[in-house]
């Protein structure tokens, strides 16, 4: 025979059941929305990957105290290796676009790598934010539609740059010192480009070194040879800190101004090269330098980032263009996802195309991408910076 509580028992343990099930509801946490970070964590010297995720998770700590995305949830950042190793990139892209909570996935400094991911990011409709990587075709990738957005430096807007404060300093026969890579033809082509429009200046001859060559100096004493009256050189840290130290070893008749891409500036650089950097002419592009930005928004980003790591002042921030495009680059994508108030990647990926103005510690975006251009960042940005002696890198006059 069935048992049945008497009915106004029935009702107090239906009306308790209830109870304790919304007393759960209420104490479940909200479940975390995910941002990958794509980097080269574990290279040795390197320090991009980290000034990356710097910047997500000050931006991250600054959203979340705020109430998080889609009424409640919270940013949390989940990070990966590549080493600068494309196939352990393009393994990490397949794990990071296998999970359900994850919006997008951050990437790191090197061009190669990224480049060689994009037929995996183009098969998953993963989308990627690139927050320091420059060659041209990250994002002129052919996708339709196109996963990848981009708050960086551009190699197309790089060298005709660099060419540019070559002029001004009357360096008008240079040679380009390049790696050999995906990055440094990207950056051969770009030079070739800016040159129709600098009719006054000259390319003198192009060398090329592969990475982790032991020695640059002959390269650079051929395009010396050859007329060069400055070296723009595209490297990243290890090998430019070789270079310098080669170049000091010369007789000051010899050392020529250096002009660098900003690849060296993602590393252990200033200690590599010791105090031989203060014996050459050598100046890097940037598009962003806390010297130069709001101090209201660099004190709130300070503060935001002493919540999350030891740094404390300017000085500790070490590759600021990437600590600085991460952290504009997540606020912005935390403005989609509300925007498209689902964490799916499509959805994301099409609200980033519709944002309105917004004011971010790099510039005002008005706004910062559009259906025709996935380039937050424009020649305006681009400056020259050099090291002073304790090895901060602080903007020229150039």
């Amino acid at each position: 025979m069935a048992h049945f509580l008497p009915r106004p028992l029935h009702l107090l343990a239906a009306m308790m059941l209830l109870g304790a099930l919304l007393a759960g509801a209420r104490a479940a946490p909200p479940k975390p929305v995910l941002l990958g970070i794509d980097g080269e964590f574990g290279l040795d010297n390197s320090t991009s990957a980290q000034a990356v995720e710097l910047g997500m998770r000050a931006a991250v700590a600054e959203i979340n105290a705020a109430g998080g995305v889609l009424h409640g949830r919270p940013l949390a950042v989940v990070t990966k290796d590549h080493r600068s190793i494309p196939a352990r990139g393009i393994r990490n892209i397949q794990e990071f676009a296998a999970m359900p909570d994850l919006v997008a996935v951050f990437g790191g400094r090197f061009s190669p790598v990224v480049i060689e991911e994009l037929p995996t990011l183009r098969q998953t409709r993963t989308l990627f934010m690139a927050v320091w990587s420059s060659a041209d075709g990250i994002v002129d990738n052919d996708m339709q539609p196109n996963y990848v957005y981009r708050l960086s430096l551009r190699d197309g807007l790089a060298m005709p740059r660099l060419l540019a404060s070559a002029h001004r300093r009357r360096l008008d026969k240079v040679g380009l010192l390049l790696t050999n890579t995906s990055w440094g033809r990207s950056n051969a082509k770009a030079a070739e480009r800016a040159l129709e429009r600098q009719p006054d200046m000259k390319i003198v001859g192009t060398s090329w070194y592969n990475w982790r060559d032991a020695s640059l100096v002959d390269k650079y004493q051929h395009l010396r040879a050859a007329g060069a009256q400055a070296i723009v050189l595209v490297a990243n840290d290890d090998e430019a800190a070789i270079l310098v130290r080669e170049v000091a070893r010369l007789p000051k008749a010899q050392r020529i101004p250096i002009l660098s891409h900003w690849g060296v500036t993602g590393g252990e650089f200033v200690e590599q090269a010791g105090p031989a950097l203060q014996e050459v002419d050598f100046t890097v592009i940037q598009t962003f330098s806390f010297f130069k930005a709001d101090p209201a928004r660099v004190k709130r980003f300070l503060a935001s980032a002493a919540s999350v790591s030891d740094v404390r002042r300017i000085e500790d921030v070490k590759g600021p263009v990437g600590a600085a495009h991460a952290y504009d680059m997540t606020h912005l994508l935390a403005l989609a996802i509300d925007r498209a108030g689902s964490t799916d990647r499509k959805a994301v990926r099409d609200a980033l195309e519709k944002l309105g103005p917004w004011r971010g510690l790099v510039k005002h975006y008005a706004p910062p991408f559009t259906p025709a251009s996935h380039e937050a960042l424009g020649a305006e940005e681009l400056l020259m910076a050099r090291y002073r002696a304790d090895g901060v890198l602080v903007p020229t006059r150039d």
